[in-house]
């Protein structure tokens, strides 16, 4: 039975590895493009005083976007000052509504303030480059997307970070492939960055904005699975050439909080669950060291030679990579034990406030509901 379930694991990830290969190359800013309807940029800050200057400061010189929503989170620092400083529309945050997370209800404020045919949200942290809008929105007009999101490049400030995040990162290749390799998922396999999303806004505010989604700590895949679902095109591309995002302040900050991210667990049915920790551990984590230590089969080779492969692919996913990037494979048992943990324990803590458990709400009357 263990040597079916590796075969099984290791064809999954194979076929999900090969589509990434048909993947088109990544957008180049487009600065110049000509935008058909005028473009509304919300952001949600929660005491991001200190990481919001980029972002605003790039937005402010983009001709192609018209007004730039910064909705204050209830913060409790210079927030809005320095979003208003940097010429920002800033809405102060209302009190949390109960059944709700601090983002969805920031993002329902914003989608009712802004003006705009097209709704662009970025997350305080991104770095857009000149042209992002541009590029993604000509994208999605192209390609009929109605929910569009977008990978940038990460910043790993430190080596602790460069050794982790991307052993991280490896575990969503091995669970949903590359984004952007053309393959239309089913809606509850269907992933989705909440850093950089473009939609039509209108489209939005007619399915009831985020309201659908209220209560999920994962609020960005639950949107894109739940628009997914109502039967939206909802597309994620890989397009690191668009913005770079410093998400984290050390290791520790990546493990504690991405850690409880990844795993997605108040948007995957317990039989995705297990299915897709299997292929973590059976392909991804236990491989590479067996065949270190003299015991691996055939089998261990090719999957320890894949998750090289895998490595060297998302090598251009970051800024900063030196030895501890090539390194970050020797932590994929601890990564796999941490995204256990996450998936049996998922934390309900974020950003200063904690939520009550999934288990104790009642589930939203939506299409959605059959995930559980």
């Amino acid at each position: 039975m263990v040597t079916a379930a590796r075969a099984l694991s290791a064809v999954a990830v194979v076929a999900r590895l090969v589509r990434g290969a048909r993947r088109p190359p990544a957008l180049l800013p487009d600065p110049d493009r000509r935008i058909t309807g005028s473009v509304s940029v919300v952001i949600p800050a929660r005491n991001e005083e200190h990481r919001i200057g980029p972002v605003l400061a790039a937005l402010a010189i983009d001709p192609q976007v018209d007004e730039v929503v910064v909705v204050d989170d209830c913060s409790a620092d210079r927030t809005a000052e320095v979003a208003a400083a940097a010429g920002a529309r800033v809405v102060a945050g209302r009190t949390l509504p109960e059944g709700w997370v601090g983002k969805p209800w920031a993002l329902q404020q914003g989608l009712e303030a802004a003006t705009g045919e097209w709704l662009v949200t970025l997350d305080a942290d991104v770095e857009p480059r000149p042209g992002l809008v541009g590029a993604l929105l000509g994208r999605a007009e192209e390609e009929g997307w109605d929910h569009l999101s977008a990978g940038g490049r990460f910043v790993c400030d430190s080596a602790g970070q460069r050794l982790v995040h991307p052993a991280m990162l490896a575990t969503l290749v091995y669970r949903f492939g590359a984004p952007g390799d053309g393959r239309q998922p089913p809606p509850s396999r269907v992933v989705a960055n909440g850093q950089c999303t473009v939609t039509r806004r209108a489209g939005l505010a007619a399915q009831g904005g985020y309201r659908a989604i209220a209560g999920h700590l994962t609020d960005d895949v639950a949107l894109a699975r739940h628009l997914a679902d109502v039967g939206w095109r909802v597309g994620f591309l890989d397009e690191t050439r668009l913005f770079d995002v410093r998400m984290h302040a050390d290791a520790a900050d990546v493990w504690r909080n991405w850690g409880r991210s990844l795993p997605m667990a108040d948007v995957t049915s317990p039989a995705w669950k297990m299915a897709d920790l299997a292929v973590v551990w059976l392909a991804m984590a236990l491989p590479l060291p067996r065949f270190l230590s003299g015991r691996g089969d055939r089998l261990d080779v090719a999957l320890a030679t894949a998750r090289l492969g895998v490595l060297a692919a998302t090598a251009d996913v970051y800024r900063a990579r030196g030895p501890a990037y090539w390194c970050s494979p020797l932590l994929d048992l601890a990564v796999a034990a941490r995204l256990t943990w996450g998936t049996l324990r998922p934390g309900r803590t974020w950003r200063g406030r904690t939520y009550p458990s999934a288990s104790s709400r009642r589930a939203p009357a939506t299409p959605w509901r059959r995930w559980y």
